[in-house]
């Protein structure tokens, strides 16, 4: 399977269990690899033929940015759903990167990554 990958999206959503995360929002990131069969569409050199990754980018930007939910496992399942819509994504590996995360150490990042099919 083939994949074209979309790494570093980034949007401000309002993700989160506690109240300021809520209220003030705060920066996510999401790296996506798409899987897919590339052979059509490189033969023909025709776009209809796989996914345009532009419009899935602003696609999973919308997800972030539209209604809060209280864990980034959700919020990656959404993404993933998302990008499933898509004809020709028969999977998709979602990592939801939270840098800001509300944590009391020393830390770089938290991230989930869920890979769907339509299997």
């Amino acid at each position: 399977m083939d994949r074209v990958a979309l790494r570093g999206l980034k949007a401000r959503g309002h993700h989160g269990v506690f109240p300021k995360e809520r209220e003030e929002g705060q920066t996510f990131i999401v790296d996506l690899a798409l899987g897919l069969d590339t052979r059509a569409a490189a033969a023909d050199d025709d776009l209809a033929k796989t996914v345009h990754y532009g419009i899935v980018a602003e696609e999973v930007v919308a997800v972030v940015e539209g209604d809060p939910v209280d864990l980034i496992e959700t919020l990656a399942e959404r993404i993933a759903g998302t990008c499933l819509k898509h004809e020709g994504v028969l999977e998709v590996e979602v990592c939801v990167h939270k840098p800001d995360a509300p944590i009391t150490v020393p830390f770089d990042d938290v991230t989930v990554t869920i890979t769907r099919s339509r299997v």
